[in-house]
């Protein structure tokens, strides 16, 4: 499996964090999320899952948390981990993160996340603004 960002540091203790992203497209835009802290960031939508709940599960409630956006007919396209301090969460984590491709239904309202915004942008640019770039190569080899 493919590692992005820093080598994880002898001696430091990290937790895994398994986790889900989406990748939303309609016609050709993707949606995004703007995550205003601890970084201002561009970001698929997606997040952790929490413990008894199934991939899926947390990919639909991420989505729709920092989204708005009910999604369907999620497919599974890329794998990848990297290691990196949560400040949100004061630790150090070893983050697998699994990306999916979905199909974005319907808007339900804002983002019920606090500090996120739903964001349309071309595919093109969401290549250059998206601030984790195993989720950018992702999406570049999905578009490809």
């Amino acid at each position: 499996m493919r590692r992005y960002g820093e080598p994880p540091e002898p001696g430091r203790q990290y937790t895994f964090r398994p986790g889900v992203y989406a990748i939303l497209p309609r016609g050709s835009d993707l949606l995004l999320t703007h995550q205003l802290e601890p970084t201002p960031e561009f970001q698929l939508p997606g997040g952790g899952i929490d413990p008894g709940e199934s991939p899926l599960q947390a990919l639909h409630r991420e989505v729709f948390e920092e989204t708005g956006w009910a999604i369907a007919d999620p497919r599974r396209v890329g794998t990848f981990r990297r290691f990196t301090y949560m400040p949100e969460y004061d630790k150090w984590a070893e983050k697998m993160c699994t990306i999916y491709i979905a199909r974005p239904v319907r808007p339900h309202g804002n983002p019920t996340e606090p500090g996120h915004t739903a964001i349309w942008t071309p595919a093109a640019l969401a290549l250059d603004i998206i601030a984790d770039d195993g989720s950018a190569d992702t999406l570049a080899t999905l578009l490809a």
